[in-house]
């Protein structure tokens, strides 16, 4: 596309079904690079990538050509299919139907890598509810709490 120039970042968030501690430290070690190969091998760019048991946070640079809602399919598709076939004691595993997302500014990018990376520590005082929540909250996201983790 001739003259036309991006920068679109995305915070995105999605979480287990039922938010089942299905991510062990051995499955995030190998499913956060295998997420940023996802992201690379579909046009898009994975600049951070962690979460801990129960949800998955990205910081992920999407081409204008691609669909939010396509890029969320294929990531999470993929990698649902990844665990599957290489953790097959995970055979109930699945992801949530929904997912969070909140665009970045460029001069916000760095304290959004950190957050991620911080995630360990940062849920051993807060759940996952009380973040997601907070996120949209500060994002100005109207939502129904019933639906909020489907």
């Amino acid at each position: 596309m001739a003259n036309t120039y991006t920068s679109l970042q995305y915070h995105v968030v999605f979480s287990t079904k039922n938010r089942k501690p299905w991510l062990s430290k051995e499955v995030c070690e190998r499913l956060w690079p295998y997420l940023g190969g996802i992201a690379r091998e579909n046009g898009m760019k994975a600049l951070q990538v962690g979460g801990v048991a129960d949800h998955v946070h990205l910081l992920l640079a999407v081409p204008p050509t691609r669909s939010l809602s396509k890029a969320m399919q294929l990531l999470k598709g993929a990698s649902s299919r990844w665990i599957h076939e290489n953790y097959p004691a995970l055979s109930d595993f699945g992801w949530q139907d929904g997912y969070g997302a909140f665009s970045v500014s460029e001069s916000r990018i760095s304290a959004v890598r950190n957050y991620i990376r911080n995630q360990p520590e940062h849920h051993r005082v807060t759940t996952f509810t009380e973040e997601y929540e907070k996120l949209l909250e500060k994002h100005g996201v109207e939502y129904e709490k019933r639906y909020l983790l489907g």
